[in-house]
């Protein structure tokens, strides 16, 4: 490529912050749960790479000719790749689909280009021609962005953006629902930092008590590196649920001498006995074979026995599982395992994804 911008390239990151900054010097838009990606395009050569410098072009083969024919002759994008189910009041993001497009057998991965075909969501541009943009404000970049995508028809997509916080605030509260993850902010008057948290990030935040039923030893064997966190359903069967872990090395070494005591007979009447039982075994919903009180493989894990309860801190849920790794806040002794249950679970109210890709059309970045 003779670009001003080659691969590979760094995106830009952003920082966690607590609510809606009232500030106004930011340009606010969705925070799309996708997969990062930076658009090079020479001519007739397009190459997509990942946020972590891996190659994504063989993985999404129906993009190729939506972007040579709708992006200029020259040009570096960064944005999201986006897979969406469902049809009209129906229609979401869908994560899980996304991660099984990355699939080492080309028939596979034709063949879920044609099932389940992903969108590229624009939300800057590096350069276009022979001129390198990451210099430029973020203001001035938006400017020309808009002007590339003015004509974009599906499957390109802007961004919606908005400098109005009370917009930003209802995008935050409803766009949930389609399944976006909150918010990004972006200074107006910055240049395209590579690799640096220069933008800032809300998500919703929340907690659910969990019962804690199983834990995995760190990878350096010293300490506990993971909670397995359970849920009852309505018919009183606990479900794995997800992971409470970064936790401080000292925080490890204590956790061990915390959960010891339960560790004893957990197993015999433990309510995931079967998946145990099944050595070697691991699937979204299962923990994975046990091991006895050592670290010697990375994906066994430790029964407990389940009469301790935790709260932690979440951000979203998909399919019955938290989406992302929890934080422990604290120690539940006043309740029960019998009172963790889904329906104490913080569910958005479902929303279109159409609506999100409207908001672009009505939306400025000025």
């Amino acid at each position: 490529m003779t670009l001003p911008v080659n691969p590979p390239v760094k995106p830009m990151l952003a920082k966690a912050v607590d609510g809606i900054p009232e500030r106004d010097d930011l340009l606010f838009e969705p925070k799309w749960d996708g997969f990062r990606c930076i658009v090079f395009r020479d001519g007739n050569e397009i190459v997509l790479g990942s946020r972590n410098e891996r190659p994504l072009t063989r993985y999404f083969p129906e993009m190729l000719e939506p972007l040579r024919r709708q992006l200029p002759e020259r040009c570096v994008l960064d944005g999201e790749l986006i897979v969406a189910t469902g049809e009209g009041d129906a229609l979401r993001l869908d994560f899980e689909a996304l991660q099984q497009r990355i699939h080492p057998a080309e028939r596979r991965v034709n063949l879920l280009a044609t099932r389940t075909p992903a969108s590229f969501v624009a939300f800057d541009v590096l350069a276009v021609g022979d001129q390198d943009l990451r210099t430029r404000s973020f203001a001035e970049r938006r400017r020309q962005l808009e002007a590339i995508m003015a004509r974009a028809e599906h499957p390109l997509h802007l961004t919606p953006a908005t400098t109005d916080t009370a917009v930003a605030a209802h995008w935050f509260s409803v766009f949930e629902g389609a399944g976006l993850d909150g918010l990004i902010a972006k200074p107006l008057g910055d240049s395209y930092q590579e690799n640096k948290r220069a933008q800032l990030k809300i998500k919703h935040v929340r907690s659910a008590d969990v019962v804690v039923a199983g834990f995995r030893w760190h990878k350096d064997g010293q300490g506990v590196g993971s909670l397995l966190l359970g849920l009852f359903d309505n018919n009183g069967t606990l479900h794995h649920v997800g992971v409470a872990a970064s936790f401080s090395a000292k925080r490890r070494t204590e956790l061990v001498v915390e959960l010891e005591p339960l560790a004893e007979g957990a197993l015999a009447g433990h309510p995931w006995r079967s998946w145990a039982e099944a050595e070697g075994h691991e699937d979204g919903r299962m923990p994975g074979a046990p091991n006895r009180w050592s670290a010697s493989k990375d994906h066994s894990w430790v029964p407990l026995r389940t009469e301790r309860v935790v709260e932690v801190k979440y951000g979203s849920t998909l399919n019955g599982r938290f989406r992302e790794v929890t934080s422990l806040l604290r120690w539940r002794p006043d309740k029960t395992p019998d009172e963790c249950r889904f329906d104490q679970l913080d569910e958005p109210v479902p929303a279109s994804l159409a609506l999100v890709l409207q908001a672009a059309e009505t939306s400025s970045g000025n």
